[in-house]
């Protein structure tokens, strides 16, 4: 994330999956993507990278609903780039939204939160560091 195209305001800057059993769903789009899962150590268990068989490069997340990511909702998530995290997060609660959950750091890539809009759809938001 720390290419200049990629701090683009209001781009989609990542998508991830987060549900009960990242093990079994990672298979699933493995099989029916051919997307290739790459660990990522969470501590006590891995959630996964989802990388291209051609590229090598990472595609999306598949994750499980554990620590962090146990309020999130079992749906595909984007996460939409913005200016501050903070300064956005006033604005949803101004503006109808929910917080589903954060702000929280993602230490040296930046900080991110999840929204519900007024009409119930959810998303991500990241900011980078300054």
């Amino acid at each position: 994330m720390a290419n200049e195209e990629r701090n683009e305001t209001g781009i989609v800057i990542w998508t991830d999956l987060t549900v009960p059993n990242a093990e079994e769903v990672k298979n699933f789009y493995s099989k029916v993507i051919g997307w290739k899962p790459e660990p990522v150590s969470m501590g006590e268990y891995n959630d996964y990278s989802m990388t291209s068989p051609e590229t090598g490069r990472t595609i999306a997340g598949v994750c499980h609903s554990r620590g962090v990511n146990a309020d999130l909702p079992p749906q595909w998530l984007i996460y939409f780039m913005v200016k501050d995290v903070d300064d956005s997060v006033k604005m949803c609660l101004q503006n109808g939204g929910e917080i589903i959950a954060g702000p929280r750091s993602m230490g040296n890539y930046g900080k991110y939160c999840v929204i519900k809009d007024p009409a119930g759809a959810v998303a991500a938001l990241f900011s980078s560091p300054e």
